[in-house]
């Protein structure tokens, strides 16, 4: 289960009166955690989730009480860039800024509401929240067809579907009223598929599983889908390669890995999941294999799209020397990650910039 899982459990778990929720909302300079990260507060028992690798939960924890004693929420400011006695309290290694929204878990309803609307749907949602002012914790949740649930105005809706489209959450303020709202954008669960229920699908099941994502495993050998062997699956479909795509409802957002360790079959999956959009499609095997494939491919008349081809990886996987099947599943849960999350996945220190993308806070109306 994913931390996200976790919050979202502790959150449905409760009755809302005697757990509260920390989100943090902006951040400028370098953090360890990024907009909405979460923790779980309930009145009596264990955190659930994290904000800061503990650095600032004792100062947030202490802010969730008050907020529980008295149902209004808070929003707690901690500027890490000052070189002073109160930093390094804290024990912090980092040098940005962050705002934290602490608030009663009943507020936050619409939050789980709306990240089980985009994990059924298949789809993200926008939500907005108000951050300060006399009805912070006030939301808006704002889908992709531009349907809305609740309330906060004309401006607050464009600026959902604004984040929809550009696919990053945001701190803006909006306009004409110059109401601060945190604009998130929660995006359904990754959805990767495995071709080929061998032993070493296994590792490669789990750890995407550990990430929250949605991992099927296809193979035509009924005999090899067995729940004992792939406890973490989502689902176990039993299909000929051929038809694989349909038969796990494949679209562009779907990461597929390709490994059967059998040519034939791995043909057979390829030109099943390259004849439509993918976001990944990994190959096990050396790059000459993954030739191969293709050019039988291309003699039986089929040829991938460009578009298709360029998501193409073969061999799966990061470089990083991996030996074995669980290193080996790592090195390709990282590629998958690193593509969804459009990084160059080399190493930090060669980074020239900062390791996440600097935000600022923008005005909109």
């Amino acid at each position: 289960m994913s931390e996200l899982d976790e919050v979202l459990a502790a959150l449905e778990a409760s009755t809302g009166d005697d757990v509260a929720l920390a989100t943090i909302v902006a951040v400028r300079g370098s953090t360890y955690r990024r907009e909405g990260a979460r923790l779980v507060i309930p009145a009596d028992g264990p955190t659930v989730g994290n904000i800061s690798g503990g650095c600032l939960e004792g100062d947030v924890i202490d802010t969730a009480r008050e907020v529980l004693a008295g149902g209004k929420p808070q929003l707690l400011h901690f500027d890490l860039t000052a070189d002073d006695e109160a930093v390094w309290g804290w024990g912090l290694g980092c040098n940005g800024a962050i705002d934290v929204l602490v608030e009663p878990a009943s507020a936050a309803r619409p939050f789980v509401a709306a990240l089980r609307t985009a994990a059924r749907k298949h789809r993200p949602v926008a939500l907005v929240t108000i951050v300060d002012g006399p009805t912070t914790g006030a939301r808006l949740i704002v889908h992709p067809d531009g349907k809305v649930e609740g309330d906060l105005g004309t401006s607050a809706r464009a600026a959902g579907l604004d984040a929809l489209a550009g696919g990053r959450s945001r701190t803006i303020v909006l306009q004409p009223d110059g109401v601060r709202v945190f604009v998130e954008v929660l995006q359904p669960s990754l959805h990767a598929v495995v071709c080929g229920a061998g032993h070493d699908a296994i590792p490669v099941v789990e750890f995407g599983a550990r990430l929250g994502w949605r991992v099927d495993v296809i193979d035509d050998r009924r005999g090899m889908l067995n729940g004992k062997r792939f406890p973490h699956a989502t689902r176990l479909v039993h299909s000929q390669p051929a038809v694989a795509a349909d038969s796990v409802g494949a679209d562009a957002s779907t990461s597929v890995v390709v490994m059967s360790h059998n040519f034939v079959r791995d043909a057979a999956y390829l030109r099943s999941f390259l004849a439509r959009p993918m976001a990944y499609v990994g190959v096990l095997g050396p790059a000459a294999r993954l030739e191969r494939l293709l050019d039988t491919l291309a003699g039986e008349g089929f040829t991938p799209p460009a578009r298709a081809r360029a998501n193409v990886h073969g061999p799966a996987g990061l470089d990083v020397g991996a030996e074995g099947p669980e290193e080996i599943a790592w090195a390709i849960v990282a590629e998958i990650l690193a593509v969804r999350r459009g990084a160059g996945a080399g190493f930090l220190r060669d980074r020239s910039g900062p390791i996440h993308p600097r935000t600022a806070m923008e005005t909109v109306g």
